[in-house]
């Protein structure tokens, strides 16, 4: 759970993001910029963490007031090369910190470090990937810990919806951008495993408390929310106004997680008592690429 070192919401010095091209740290990055707070947001064309010298270059951009949101990383993690190429980042940064140390450092990692549970999972449940993703980033959660004494917050996201997600992954994202251009939702199976999704916007959100607190600790951020893959393409395909079909196809191996993962957030709920997560149809009536389609069926 987490540990607030600020009484109430304070803003630190600066933020530095590390990875802010990518799909959580763009989003970060503009919550920054809606609060005024002072923020250096580096990209791979600022630093290039798997490069030999990018730990002396960000010697050179950090300071010791930051607070160092550390989002960076090659993802999903599919095989060994990827694996080892998020771990030469993550020692890259790991040497920057020890030489000098940040006020407050925030990890973005995953729960894939998890391993299947048939109860709600906990940040008190064991860590056992059973992935190379979650491997890479349990690793570096170690790694973290090692290299820096300071205040350190280590969020682990549940899988994350929303526009502009660049993976694709099955599930929300994939099966809304089908929908959009009229194809089929192809289910594996009758589409009947359940588990937890998250808002991007929530995921974000989040982290901006836990900037604004300087939280410590290790935190799940899941909405607590189950629903079936099924559920999911049926809600996708009634948010829009075409003969989107939600189909089911034989499943040829076994269901992801034994098709079942879920999240307790109490902690989430003793940390930011007055959080609320959005749900996936709050996300379809508010999503900007679904808006932008009704607008092309209003101008034909």
């Amino acid at each position: 759970m987490l540990k607030h070192l600020n009484i109430g919401p304070k803003s630190p010095k600066r933020v530095v993001i590390l990875g802010a091209n990518g799909f959580i740290g763009s989003r970060t990055k503009t919550l920054l910029e809606s609060h005024e707070i002072n923020h250096l947001s580096l990209t791979r064309d600022e630093i290039d963490l798997t490069s030999e010298n990018s730990s002396a270059n960000l010697l050179d951009l950090i300071n010791e007031n930051d607070t160092l949101v550390f989002i960076s990383a090659k993802a999903p993690v599919k095989n060994e090369d990827m694996l080892l190429e998020n771990l030469v980042m993550g020692r890259n940064v790991c040497r920057a910190i020890k030489t000098k140390p940040v006020s407050h450092l925030i990890y973005i990692s995953s729960d894939a470090v998890y391993s299947d549970s048939d109860k709600p999972l906990t940040e008190a449940s064991p860590a056992e990937p059973t992935s190379l993703h979650g491997v890479m980033h349990l690793a570096r959660e170690v790694m973290l810990k090692n290299a820096y004494s300071g205040s350190l917050c280590v969020l682990r996201p549940t899988l994350i919806f929303g526009d502009q997600d660049p993976h694709n992954g099955y599930g929300p994202n994939s099966f809304l951008r089908l929908a959009l251009t009229g194809k089929d939702l192809k289910l594996f199976g009758e589409g009947e495993e359940r588990r937890d999704h998250i808002w991007i916007e929530d995921v974000c959100k989040i982290i901006l408390k836990t900037i604004l607190h300087k939280s410590t600790g290790t935190l799940n951020i899941t909405s607590g929310t189950l629903l079936s893959f099924r559920e999911i393409a049926e809600q996708v395909a009634s948010s829009l106004n075409n003969n989107t079909k939600v189909i089911t196809t034989p499943r040829s191996g076994p269901m992801p997680h034994n098709g079942y993962r879920a999240f307790d957030i109490a902690n989430t709920k003793l940390a930011f008592p007055d959080f609320q997560f959005k749900n996936l149809n709050y996300w379809l009536e508010h999503s900007k690429l679904i808006k932008q389609e009704q607008a092309s069926y209003v101008r034909s």
